[in-house]
C-alpha cells in the first residue's frame, strides 16, 4: 500500500520529535479521560514531566510530579537493584540482591542516599505546594518511555498505597513484552509505540536531552486546567470526523460517494475487522454488486482456498455439477467454515449466477469468484492430478509419484507436514513441488490448445493449484521457523495469485484492464507500513497491491464499536455467537464511536479535513476466527495510523454476528454480554 509517500512517515517504529510531541500523541490516545473531574496526571520526574504536561493540558486535568529514584548496584550504579518512589515505597529485586550478595547495610545506605535526593527534588519541584491528592481518583501515570519498567513498577506499587480508584499507565515507547506485563498490573495501558527490536527509550526521540530541575519546576507551575488551556484542536478529532462523515445506511455509502472514492481503480480491496460480522458481509456484498454492475468489475477474489472458491466460480458461470449455491459452497469444510458458508455469501453467489445468466444471454462479460489463500495443500495437489488425468495421463502418473512425498502427512493437516519437514521427522517435499510446477508451466501451451477458452480456464485453475502446492509447502515449513516469515509467505502468495488472475482475465477480455474486488480481513487489506507490525518486517496484501497498482488501487476498511460476532474460542473450535466488548480507550473504533453517528464512510480522498484526526497513532481492533475478550488488549489490538492504513473506512457502530448456514446449538444460544474490568 503505497502512494509515493515517505515510508518512514508511516512506520510504527515512530520517532518523536521531542517529549512534547510524544505527549500530544499520548493525549490523542487518552481522549476518553478528557474533562473528567476524577482524573489526575502524574509525570515520573524528570523525563516524564514534559510528556505528562501535554497529556494533562489536553485532558484539562491537574498535573503533579511522581519521583522514582533508581537504587543502583554499588560500583555499577547504572544497573538497578530496585527503586525508591514518592511516599517512601522501596521495591527491591530479591534475585539481584542474592545474586550479587548485596548486604542489608549496603542496601540501606543506597536507599538513604537516594531518599535524600528524592526529598530534595520534591521540595524543589513543588515550591512549597502540597502533593495532589490521588485517593479515589483515576491516576494517569506518565513517563517518557520504558525499558525494563523497574521505575514504573515502583511507582505503581507506591501509588497503590494512596488508594486511587484506577491506575492508567501511559508511555510513548516501550517493548511489547513490558506493555503486556503492565496490562496485568494496572487498569489501562497506553503504549503509543512498541518498536521491535527495542534498544533504548532514546531511540524513539530525535531530541532526548536530559530534563533539568528548572524545567520540571516551570512545567509544574504552568496550569494545565482552566480556560487558558482550552484550544480548538484539543477537542476536535471526533467533531472533525462527524462534520465530514458521509452517512452510509447499513454500511453502504451513496453511489456518488463510492464513485468519487473508487474512480478508475482496477483493484479494490474491501476489508472486515472480524471474520464473523453480518453487517460487514452484507455491506461488502452490496458494494461489490455496484462495482460489478456499474463499474465493470469482473471478479471477486476472496481470502478463501483456491479449489473451494473455484468450485463456486464454476457454479456462477453455469458449469460444474452443483445445482444450488449451498451445494457450491459445500467445499468449504475446513475450519472456519462459517467464513464462506453463511447466508450472506450464499445469497451473493445466487445473485452472481443469475446476473451471469443474463449477461451471457446478451453476450456481455460475466463475473467470477476466486480464492487467494494457500491452506489447500492436499486438496490442490489432488486437483492437479485430476486435471492431468484428463489431458495427459503420463504427466498425471509423474505428478502422483512426485506428490506421493506428502502421503506421510494427514490429508487434512498441512501443519503436520510442516512440523515433520521442519524438524526432520519426515521428508521435505520442496523439490517435488517445484518440479511439478515447472512441468505444468512447460506444457501449458499444449494443454491450452485442446479445447478453446474453457480449456484455458481449466489450465489456469490447474496451474494455480500447482502454484498453491508449491507455496503451501513453503508456508507450512515456515510456520515452525517464525510467525512473520509464514505471514509474509501467505500474503505474498495472495498477491501473486491476484496478479495471475489479472493477467488471465486480461487475456480473456475484449476490454483491457480487468477490474477485481478483493474480500479479506482488515489485517490483510490494510497497509502494513501504517501499523506496528511493519517494525517486525511484516507485510500485507494491501501494501503489495499499492506497490504494484499505485493509484489504480483502493483499500477500504470496516470497523465496529460493539455488538456480537461469530467466532471460536480456540483453533478448530465450534462457531459461537460472542459478545464484543466496547472498543478500548485510544482506539480508532472509540474515536469513530464518539462522532455519535451509527453508520458512515470517512475518507481523506473525499474529505481532506479527515486526514489530520486519522493520522494520529491509535489502537485498532482485529478479531479473526478466534475471539478472546478476556485478553482483549493483547489478543486483538495493535497500533495503526488509519489515514495511511486505508483509503477509506466504513464504521458501523453496533453490529451482529454473522449467520452460518449450519448454526450450532452453541451459536443459537449465544453468549450473555459480560463487563470486563480492564482492557487486558
Amino acid at each position: 500500500m503505497t502512494r509515493a509517500a515517505d515510508v518512514a512517515r508511516r512506520s510504527p517504529r515512530r520517532v518523536f520529535r521531542d517529549r512534547g510531541e510524544a505527549g500530544r500523541v499520548l493525549a490523542n490516545l487518552l481522549g476518553a479521560y478528557r474533562d473528567r473531574p476524577d482524573v489526575v496526571v502524574l509525570g515520573l520526574a524528570r523525563g516524564g514531566l514534559p510528556v505528562a504536561w501535554e497529556v494533562a493540558a489536553a485532558l484539562h486535568a491537574p498535573l503533579d510530579a511522581f519521583i522514582v529514584r533508581k537504587l543502583g548496584v554499588p560500583g555499577h550504579e547504572e544497573f538497578a537493584v530496585g527503586a525508591l518512589a514518592s511516599g517512601g515505597r522501596v521495591v527491591v529485586n530479591d534475585d539481584v540482591v542474592r545474586g550479587l550478595r548485596i548486604t542489608p547495610q549496603q542496601l540501606r545506605f543506597i536507599a538513604q542516599r537516594e531518599g535524600r535526593e528524592l526529598v530534595r527534588r520534591e521540595a524543589v519541584y513543588r515550591d512549597g505546594r502540597p502533593p495532589v491528592d490521588v485517593t479515589g481518583k483515576t491516576v494517569i501515570l506518565v513517563d517518557d518511555g520504558l525499558a525494563t519498567g523497574a521505575s514504573m513498577f515502583a511507582a505503581v506499587q507506591a501509588l497503590r498505597e494512596a488508594e486511587p480508584a484506577h491506575i492508567v499507565m501511559a508511555v510513548p515507547a516501550a517493548p511489547e513484552s513490558t506493555c503486556r506485563e503492565f496490562a496485568g498490573l494496572v487498569d489501562d495501558v497506553v503504549c503509543a509505540s512498541m518498536p521491535t527490536p527495542f534498544f533504548a527509550v532514546g531511540e524513539s526521540f530525535w531530541d532526548f536531552r536530559q530534563v533539568t530541575d528548572d524545567e520540571v519546576r516551570q512545567l509544574l507551575a504552568t496550569p494545565t486546567t482552566g480556560a487558558s488551556n482550552t484550544t480548538v484542536t484539543e477537542v476536535m478529532p471526533a467533531q472533525v470526523i462527524a462534520s465530514v462523515a458521509i452517512d452510509a445506511p447499513a454500511g453502504v455509502p451513496p453511489r456518488e460517494a463510492l464513485d468519487e472514492l473508487i474512480g478508475d481503480a482496477r483493484i479494490v480491496l474491501i476489508g472486515e475487522s472480524s471474520h464473523g460480522t453480518q453487517e460487514f458481509y452484507e455491506a461488502r456484498a452490496a458494494i461489490t454488486k455496484w462495482l460489478i454492475d456499474d463499474k465493470g468489475f469482473c471478479a471477486v477474489a476472496a481470502e478463501a482456498d483456491w479449489p473451494d472458491a473455484y468450485r463456486v466460480n464454476r457454479y456462477v458461470h453455469g458449469r460444474g455439477e452443483d445445482d444450488s449455491a449451498d451445494a457450491a459452497l459445500s467445499g468449504f469444510e475446513r475450519f472456519p467454515a462459517w467464513m464462506w458458508r453463511n447466508t450472506v455469501v450464499r445469497d451473493f453467489v445466487d445473485w452472481l449466477r443469475l446476473r451471469n445468466q443474463r449477461q451471457g444471454a446478451n453476450g456481455h462479460r460475466q463475473a467470477g469468484f476466486y480464492g487467494l489463500d494457500l491452506y489447500s495443500l492436499h486438496r490442490s495437489l489432488q486437483e492437479v492430478i485430476s486435471y492431468l488425468d484428463k489431458v495427459d495421463p503420463k504427466a498425471a502418473a509423474r505428478a502422483r509419484e512426485r506428490y506421493a512425498c506428502f502421503d506421510h502427512a494427514s490429508a487434512d493437516d498441512g501443519q503436520a507436514y510442516g512440523f515433520s519437514a521442519a524438524f526432520g521427522a519426515g521428508p521435505s517435499c520442496e523439490t517435488q513441488a517445484v518440479e511439478q510446477l515447472v512441468e505444468i508451466h512447460r506444457n501449458a501451451l499444449t494443454y491450452a490448445r485442446m479445447d478453446g477458452l474453457l480449456a484455458e480456464d481449466e489450465l489456469f485453475y490447474a496451474e494455480q493449484n500447482a502454484q498453491t502446492v508449491r507455496n503451501a509447502e513453503m508456508y507450512y515449513r515456515a510456520m515452525f521457523s517464525g510467525r512473520v516469515n509464514s505471514w509474509n509467505l501467505r500474503d505474498r502468495h495472495m498477491a501473486q495469485t491476484l496478479q495471475a488472475l489479472v493477467r488471465h482475465l486480461d487475456r480473456h477480455s475484449d476490454v483491457p484492464s480487468a477490474r477485481i474486488v478483493v474480500w479479506a480481513h482488515n489485517s490483510h487489506v490494510g497497509d502494513a507500513r501504517a501499523t506496528e507490525v511493519w517494525a517486525d518486517g511484516q507485510l500485507t496484501l494491501g501494501q503489495l497491491v499499492r506497490q504494484q497498482f499505485g493509484e489504480e488501487s483502493r483499500l477500504i476498511g470496516f470497523s465496529t464499536y460493539c455488538g456480537t460476532v461469530t467466532a471460536a474460542s480456540e483453533w478448530g473450535g465450534l462457531a459461537e455467537r460472542k459478545a464484543i466488548r466496547p472498543a478500548l480507550n485510544g482506539s480508532i473504533e472509540e474515536l469513530l464511536h464518539d462522532t455519535g453517528k451509527t453508520s458512515f464512510l470517512i475518507s481523506p480522498l473525499i474529505s481532506p479535513e479527515a486526514a489530520e484526526p486519522l493520522s494520529a497513532v491509535r489502537l485498532g481492533r482485529a478479531i479473526g476466527v478466534i475471539y478472546r475478550p478476556e485478553t482483549e488488549r493483547q489478543s486483538h489490538y495493535f497500533h495503526v495510523r488509519p489515514a495511511d492504513q486505508f483509503d477509506a473506512m466504513i464504521h458501523i457502530d453496533g453490529t451482529r454476528a454473522l449467520e452460518p448456514l449450519e448454526p450450532t446449538s452453541l451459536w443459537i444460544a449465544g453468549e450473555t454480554p459480560e463487563t470486563y474490568p480492564t482492557g487486558l
